[in-house]
Order: C-alpha cells, then sequence, then structure tokens
C-alpha cells in the first residue's frame, strides 16, 4: 500500500507563484505599516523619555523634606559626591551650620544642576508639597528671603508649632552656563511671620 507523501519540492518556487500583484501590495502594506508602528513607539518612547524628571528633582523631592539628616547623612542618601548636582546642606539643630550661612535660616537643602528646568522642578515640587503629611500652608514671604533676577518660584510655608519654611526655585547662569536650583530653608521658629499669625 502506498502512503501518498505531501509534495515539498520547490516551496519557494510555489510560493512566488502565489505571489500576484495583488498579494505584493499587501505584503507591502504590511511592511510599511510595521515600519510606522515601530516609528511610533520610539517617538511615544522618545516622549516619555523627556517627560521623565531630572534625577536631581527626584532626589531633591525624596530627601530635601526630610528632617533628621546631618550633613554627612544627607550627602549620603543623595549619592551627593557623585550625582550630577551639587547640594548645599546643613540642620542647625543637628549640628553647627557653616559661618557664612544667611541670618535666620536654621535649615537649608538646595540642589543646583545644569539646564533650565524650572518648569518641571516646580511641577514636581507641587506635587511633592501636596502629599500628606503636606508641607504647612502659603504665607506671605518672611523677611529672611526676597525676589530675585534668578527667582520663578519663591513662597513662604507655615508649618507646626509657628516654625516656617521657604521653597524657593530658580535658575542663575554659572560660568557661562545655565543652572537650575530648587531649595528648601527652615527658619528658626517663628521667625519672619506676619504679626497676628
Amino acid at each position: 500500500m502506498r502512503i501518498p507523501v505531501p509534495n515539498r519540492t520547490f516551496p519557494l518556487l510555489r510560493m512566488h507563484r502565489c505571489l500576484t500583484p495583488r498579494s505584493m501590495d499587501y505584503f507591502t502594506h504590511q511592511i510599511l505599516r510595521t515600519w510606522v508602528q515601530a516609528l511610533l513607539l520610539l517617538a511615544f518612547a522618545s516622549l516619555a523619555h523627556a517627560d521623565t524628571p531630572d534625577p536631581a528633582i527626584t532626589t531633591f523631592n525624596k530627601w530635601c523634606f526630610k528632617a533628621g539628616q546631618t550633613e554627612a547623612q544627607a550627602r549620603t542618601n543623595m549619592n551627593a559626591d557623585t550625582a550630577a548636582f551639587k547640594l548645599t546642606f546643613w540642620d542647625d539643630s543637628l549640628e553647627p551650620r557653616p559661618a557664612n550661612a544667611p541670618i535666620g535660616i536654621e535649615r537649608r537643602c538646595e540642589i543646583a544642576f545644569d539646564g533650565d528646568h524650572a518648569a518641571p522642578a516646580i511641577t514636581a515640587l507641587r506635587i511633592q508639597m501636596a502629599i500628606p503629611p503636606k508641607l504647612g500652608t502659603p504665607i506671605p514671604l518672611p523677611a529672611t528671603h526676597k525676589t530675585g533676577a534668578a527667582t520663578v518660584l519663591i513662597e513662604g510655608r507655615k508649618l507646626l508649632r509657628g516654625r516656617v519654611a521657604v521653597v524657593h526655585v530658580g535658575t542663575r547662569e554659572i560660568d557661562g552656563k545655565m543652572q537650575t536650583f530648587m531649595a528648601v530653608d527652615r527658619l528658626y521658629a517663628g521667625l519672619g511671620l506676619p504679626e497676628g499669625t
């Protein structure tokens, strides 16, 4: 008894015979559609990357609002010695502040990094300040601070137990390069509060 064996001779030749002009158009369309989809995915990935906050912004929001850090601890937490930003930090409630620290500022955490990123920095900061426990409520700017040419956002915040903080975002030119800075200062108890507050 003979068992029929499928004809497997010249499969490519048989496929070629099946490629009519209409089927060729179909395959061309499929290839083009695949390329377009790939390009769109790359474009969306690029946009998503562009919307990703700078690591310095993320680091600021994660660590600069945390109390109880010494300068050494803050530098370790933020990997400041190897990061692409400059950290300025002190907390006079834990260790003496620098001799050149501005009058009235008990604690400062400031990050400065290259480029103009003020808009995403402010957006991220607003989101962070709204996360419980919220960073107080807005108040008039204390006498320890003022709006300068570099300022994009500066705001006083009333904290618990009569404490006051100031958040500050801006841009400045350093050695011919644009730089963004984000800072949060905590003042001494009650310092700079408007009368009757």
